[in-house]
């Protein structure tokens, strides 16, 4: 991108300033914390029975929006749920978020993406360096715990769509810094619904939450109706959340839909969770970590196929609906280690594979989290049922996964991000970033 940059802060009281491109290239938009929300007041939201209705005239629309049925992925009753005009997506920078708007971006042009993002630590534009381009798409730095601004992008850009990425995920920052996850997870998603509730023109609001809200000491499938029983920070400002969101849907008939996602793993994840973490230390020539023996069993998805879900989701779920997103590649944390050891280390002219002993010289293993649930498995059978299937082998996945993070290139998006590279990384109240350069035309 070209043109003369501008300077946006971090957490400035500055009023909103946007720079938009004219031409046939996206947007970028700046806006501090004071954002004055726009003209149109705030209209009552309409009742369960209005959002249903909503529905089915969207429903009886346009075909041209019907692309996710192209493919293997076609439900078996072929039904659209909900067709997006214009979708608000929080989190878009980071790493499932990006690959979503990416996904959505190139595949519905008619479709607008307005990609929300604070830009933590984990966030970096240079994940949607590929959509500067497209006319559909438009960047906005901001928190979602500033109301004033989300009052504002609502009307100003007329949503009728929310896609709830946006959040603080480790399970090891979350042990030290919980405070700062009830913020940034529950009043964050709380400040999101409430905009969303008095804009009032909602068609579909997705709220992304993970497998950790059941909790991990059970060998059984949690099903969509099975116990939330979250054991660790994290995972319950995300149960939290989810119990606000419920609120919203059966109080005022905010037409919401839930995911709770397994592992994610692939390009674009900052290095601090065991695969991407992993695999850039030993591209690195450096020791991986293991917390514990390692028995820990996590199920893992690809985020190519992670993105295709919540397209098939946004188009397909219903209304009120919550869905388990997931795979049957469950493997342990030790057992992923080694794979990465075997395709960074083992010798390409060789047939021969390392062992589990030599691959264990280049492992430390640390003590292990505070508590660390031991596996999450998860019954697909409802998003399944909307004719998603995960696509790729762990093994592809993984190989994909380990290339990209051999390339130094990728890795300087993300500014001090070596000081990750430890057994238990810590958030840093300084590491944020507070302020990043833009260029437009």
């Amino acid at each position: 991108m070209t043109g003369r940059p501008f300077r946006v802060s971090g957490r400035g009281r500055e009023p909103v300033t946007a720079m938009r491109k004219t031409g046939s290239t996206g947007s970028f938009l700046s806006v501090g914390a004071g954002v004055t929300p726009g003209a149109d007041g705030a209209s009552a939201y309409p009742g369960a029975g209005d959002v249903h209705m909503l529905g089915e005239e969207a429903a009886k629309g346009e075909t041209k929006h019907a692309r996710v049925e192209m493919g293997t992925n076609q439900g078996s009753d072929g039904a659209l749920k909900h067709q997006p005009k214009c979708i608000l997506l929080t989190g878009g920078a980071g790493f499932i978020g990006s690959h979503v708007a990416e996904r959505l971006v190139h595949r519905y042009p008619e479709y607008k993406i307005v990609v929300l993002d604070r830009l933590d630590y984990c966030g970096a534009p240079e994940n949607l360096r590929e959509l500067e381009q497209c006319s559909n798409f438009k960047f906005v730095r901001g928190d979602i715990r500033s109301k004033s601004l989300l009052d504002y992008l609502l009307r100003a850009e007329q949503i009728d769509t929310v896609m709830h990425f946006a959040a603080s995920t480790h399970v090891d920052n979350s042990f030290q810094s919980s405070i700062s996850f009830t913020s940034n997870n529950v009043l964050g998603t709380h400040v999101l619904l409430e905009c969303a509730r008095e804009y009032g023109r909602i068609q579909r609001f997705m709220h992304v939450s993970t497998d950790e809200v059941y909790g991990g000491e059970t060998d059984m499938r949690n099903t969509e109706e099975s116990m939330l029983a979250p054991t660790n920070p994290y995972a319950c400002t995300k149960a939290a959340a989810e119990f606000i969101c419920r609120a919203y849907s059966i109080s005022y008939g905010l037409p919401i839909v839930m995911t709770r996602g397994n592992n994610v793993y692939g390009p674009r994840q900052y290095p601090d969770k065991l695969i991407a973490k992993s695999a850039t230390l030993l591209a690195m020539g450096k020791h991986a970590f293991i917390h514990g023996d390692g028995r820990h069993r996590r199920s893992y998805i690809y985020v190519v196929d992670c993105a295709e879900a919540f397209d098939v989701i946004l188009h397909r779920a219903e209304t009120g609906g919550v869905y388990n997103l997931g795979s049957e590649q469950e493997i342990s944390n030790l057992d992923v280690v080694r794979r990465l050891v075997r395709l960074t280390n083992s010798p390409s002219d060789s047939a021969a594979e390392l062992s589990d002993e030599e691959c264990d010289r280049w492992i430390d293993f640390s003590v292990d989290r505070a508590f660390n649930d031991r596996r999450y498995p998860v019954d697909m059978t409802r998003l399944q049922g909307l004719g998603w299937q995960p696509r790729t082998q762990f093994a592809d996945g993984l190989a994909q996964t380990a290339q990209w993070y051999a390339d130094p290139a990728n890795l300087v998006r993300w500014p001090g991000f070596l000081n990750k590279l430890v057994a238990h990384p810590a958030l840093d109240t300084n590491g944020a970033n507070t302020e990043q350069l833009f260029f437009i035309e």
